[in-house]
């Protein structure tokens, strides 16, 4: 008799349990708004600008009102296609999160006019996005990385008050300080003679060579930019969708260095201003200094450091345990006010 009870007992404990569980998933899957016909979480959001409406590209995962996470592409004008590594680990903690295709980019409008690509309007338009997805400061987290960190620092400055927590992965907060680290620390650790022909093709500005991509792929974005032997399909589709145009404007021609609109953006010396939770993500073999990188962490009012050592710009992706496993940590104990 006493393991007839013990058997029933457990069984409704199992029941229970997946019961709840049931719940909890069919509560974090749904994203039906006022009857509206489901799209699986995408969503065109509708931006003003001073040339007018558009609309960006948002897909939303989850359901988590305490964590909502907007993630910030770099480029400028690539995709949320290479964030796409996101999706499993975030989903598995429970946390909401948005992928977004900025302005300009593949999935959303690509308006023709220039004066668009300004720092100062993407931060207006992140703003809406937030309005949009209802996120507040109690539950507003925005990871950037490379120009989506940038992004994510000049958003801070100037609406932190509405944010929980900031995530800056692989991006320096001076495009000067990346420009000479990639003269005088990366340029160096390439072959004499491929970097010599890579400084004669650009003295020359001829940049639409193939012979230029074909030495800087091999030699820098292959050892800096991501060193998985095989790249991702999200990253492989990234660079297929980038906006050149946007991309030459504000980065210049390539990541070997700095040299477009964003070439005399430094916000070092602003640091200090950041007060909510951050945390900067550096990596050995980034195009950006990891020592810069643990710097920016102790200038902020509540920084954190996250060090990849088998990481690149992308170390999301080459240096994948690590990377996650911290951002997920951070956000946790954010949200649990550890930090």
């Amino acid at each position: 008799m006493r393991y007839l009870l013990l058997i029933i007992v457990t069984f409704m404990a199992v029941c229970c349990k997946n019961e709840t569980k049931s719940t909890t998933l069919s509560s974090y899957f749904t994203y039906q708004e006022n009857n509206e016909v489901e799209s699986a979480g995408v969503k065109m959001i509708p931006i003003q600008t001073p040339l007018g409406e558009f609309k960006v590209w948002t897909k939303r995962f989850g359901n988590n009102p305490k964590i909502k996470i907007l993630l910030l592409h770099g480029g400028p004008a690539m995709t949320h296609e290479y964030m796409e590594c996101f999706e499993t680990f975030f989903q598995r903690e429970g946390f909401e999160f948005y992928q977004y295709d900025q302005l300009g980019s593949y999935y959303s409008d690509q308006p023709k006019d220039s004066s668009l690509w300004t720092t100062e309007r993407f931060v207006e338009e992140v703003e809406q996005v937030r309005k949009a997805i209802g996120a507040d400061k109690n539950n507003f987290y925005v990871l950037g990385n490379s120009w989506g960190g940038i992004l994510a620092m000049e958003y801070a400055l100037k609406y932190q008050q509405n944010m929980k927590g900031l995530l800056v992965a692989n991006m320096m907060a001076s495009a000067m300080d990346y420009g000479k680290y990639a003269d005088e620390v990366l340029a160096k650790q390439m072959k004499p003679e491929v970097l010599a022909e890579i400084r004669a093709l650009e003295a020359k500005k001829d940049f639409s060579n193939p012979r230029y991509m074909e030495l800087l792929i091999p030699n820098y974005y292959q050892q800096h930019l991501c060193r998985l032997k095989e790249w991702p399909d999200g990253l492989n589709r990234a660079s297929k969708h980038i906006n050149n145009e946007i991309y030459t404007i504000m980065q210049g021609p390539s990541e070997f260095g700095i040299s477009g609109r964003l070439a005399k953006w430094d916000i070092k010396n602003r640091l200090h201003e950041i007060t909510i939770p951050t945390l900067m993500i550096g990596a050995k073999y980034d195009t950006m200094d990891p020592k810069a990188m643990e710097e920016q962490s102790k200038l902020v009012q509540k920084g954190r450091y996250l060090y990849c050592p088998n990481g690149s710009h992308l170390a999301m992706w080459d240096d994948q345990k690590v990377f996650m496993n911290g951002v997920i940590q951070f956000i946790n104990d954010v949200n649990l006010e550890k930090i």
